[in-house]
C-alpha cells in the first residue's frame, strides 16, 4: 500500500522532474526547428516534402538528437501528410529519449555505439516500411478494432502497404479551435496574463535547461526537494513552475492567445514571437502527457513494486528481449532508469541497444494526442527491429563492453 505522505511526494518530484528533465530540453529542439522555420519561411518543409526519398534518412536524423525534441518535430509532419509513416518509424526508432543524455554523460562509448546501431536499423527499417509494407496495412487493421482515430485523416496505410508512403488528410481535418481568433480574446485582462504567462514561461525553460544540463554533468544523482540559492533549489523552482505555467497554457492560456497550432506543423510565422509561442505551446502540451505518464509509471512502481533494475537483469538472450519490450512504454523515466542500470554495470551493452531502438521517448506523445491508432501501430513497429538488433547483438557480439565494462 501507498500512504498519503508517499503518494504526495511521488507527485511532487514527477511534476518538477518532468519539466527539467525532459520538457527544458525538448523546448530548445522544438524552437530551434520553429525559428528555422521562421527564417526559411516554410521552405524547409518543402523541401521535405518534395523529396520523399531522403524522407525516413531526415527522420533518423531528428530521431538521432538527445533527447526526444528531434522525433517530437517529426510527428506533426506525418499528422500534416508530409512525410510517410516510414519516416515516423525511423524517427521513432532512432531517438533514445532523453537516457540519452544519460548514457552520453555516464558511458559515452557506449552511446555511439547503441545509438549509431539504433539508428542504422531504424533507417532501413522506415525504408522498408515505404518500399515494401512489412504488413503495415494487416496491423492497422488490427489496431483499428480499438478505436477511431481523433482525426478525420486518421492513419492511412493503404498506400504503405502497396508500397509506396502513407498518406493522411490532414488538410480536411477539422479542428476543434479557432487559432485565428481564440476563444475569449476579448478579455483583454486574461489575455495579457496569459502573454505574461508565456514570457514567465521562457524564462523558467531557461532556468530548467541550465539546471538539467548540470544534473545531467553531475551523474543524474537524486536532487532533494529544496528552496534557497543552491541547485537543488533552482532544479525545484524551475520544475515546479515551469509544469504549473505549462498547465496553464495549455489548458488556460490557449483560449486567450492562441494554442500556437500544438501538435501540427506551421508553414511560416509572422514573426519571432509567434515563432517562441508556438514551440512554447509545443512543449506545454508534450509536458502534460509527460507528466501523466511520470505519475503512472512512479505509482504503478511503488503499488506494484516494479524492480526495472531487477527485470533489466535478466539473463542471456532475455536481458535484449526485456529491454526491447520496455521501450514499448512511453516517455522516458522507466528508459532513464535503464540508462542508469547500465551505467551501473547491470545490464549487457545488448539490452541497452534493444532498449535504444524500440523506445519511442516523449516524441510518441504528441502523435497519441493526435492520432491514436497510429502511435499505436508505429510502437510495434520500433519494437521488431529492436528484437532483431537486440537478439544479433547477444549472439554475435557477445562481448561487447563500453563505459563501466558491462558484458553482453
Amino acid at each position: 500500500m501507498i500512504d498519503a505522505q508517499q503518494a504526495i511526494e511521488i507527485f511532487i518530484f514527477s511534476v518538477r522532474d518532468g519539466f527539467v528533465q525532459v520538457s527544458a530540453f525538448v523546448a530548445v529542439t522544438v524552437l530551434l526547428f520553429s525559428y528555422i522555420q521562421y527564417r526559411t519561411g516554410g521552405r524547409l518543409i518543402t523541401a521535405l516534402e518534395e523529396n520523399e526519398r531522403y524522407q525516413p534518412l531526415v527522420g533518423g536524423l531528428l530521431g538521432l538528437t538527445p533527447g526526444c525534441g528531434g522525433a517530437i518535430v517529426a510527428m506533426p509532419l506525418y499528422i500534416r501528410g508530409t512525410v510517410s509513416f516510414g519516416t515516423v518509424v525511423a524517427a521513432l526508432g532512432a531517438t533514445a529519449g532523453d537516457s540519452a543524455f544519460v548514457i552520453l554523460a555516464l558511458a559515452p562509448e557506449a552511446a555511439i555505439y547503441a545509438y549509431g546501431l539504433a539508428f542504422i536499423s531504424a533507417v532501413s527499417f522506415g525504408y522498408a516500411i515505404d518500399w515494401w509494407g512489412l504488413g503495415v496495412g494487416r496491423v492497422d487493421r488490427a489496431v483499428a478494432k480499438m478505436g477511431r482515430p481523433l482525426t478525420d485523416g486518421g492513419f492511412a496505410t493503404t498506400s504503405v502497404a502497396n508500397g509506396g508512403p502513407s498518406v493522411t488528410d490532414y488538410e480536411g481535418a477539422a479542428c476543434a479551435h479557432d487559432h485565428g481568433k481564440p476563444e475569449g480574446a476579448k478579455n483583454s485582462v486574461m489575455t495579457t496574463v496569459s502573454h505574461g504567462v508565456h514570457v514567465l514561461w521562457w524564462f523558467v525553460a531557461a532556468a530548467g535547461l541550465i539546471a538539467g544540463v548540470e544534473y545531467l554533468r553531475r551523474g543524474a544523482p537524486d536532487v532533494p526537494l529544496e528552496f534557497g540559492l543552491t541547485f537543488a533549489a533552482v532544479f525545484t523552482v524551475a520544475g515546479l513552475l515551469g509544469t504549473v505555467a505549462s498547465f496553464y497554457l495549455h489548458f488556460v492560456g490557449r483560449r486567450f492567445i492562441g494554442e500556437g497550432e500544438a501538435g501540427r506543423v506551421r508553414e511560416e510565422f509572422a514573426n519571432a514571437y509567434e515563432t517562441f509561442q508556438h514551440a512554447a505551446m509545443e512543449t506545454s502540451m508534450v509536458t502534460v502527457w509527460v507528466i501523466a505518464a511520470y505519475l503512472l509509471y512512479e505509482y504503478s512502481v511503488v503499488i506494484f513494486a516494479i524492480d526495472i533494475g531487477g527485470l533489466a537483469a535478466a539473463a542471456g538472450v532475455l536481458a535484449p528481449i526485456g529491454g526491447a519490450l520496455l521501450g514499448l512504454i512511453p516517455g522516458c523515466a522507466p528508459q532513464i532508469i535503464f540508462a542508469g542500470v547500465y551505467a551501473e554495470g547491470g545490464i549487457p551493452f545488448s539490452a541497452l541497444t534493444a532498449n535504444a531502438i524500440s523506445q519511442d521517448g516523449d516524441a510518441l506523445f504528441p502523435l497519441l494526442a493526435i492520432d491514436p491508432k497510429a502511435a499505436m501501430v508505429a510502437s510495434i513497429y520500433t519494437t521488431i527491429p529492436a528484437l532483431i538488433v537486440g537478439v544479433l547483438v547477444h549472439y554475435f557480439w557477445p562481448f561487447a563492453q563500453f563505459g563501466f565494462g558491462v558484458v553482453g
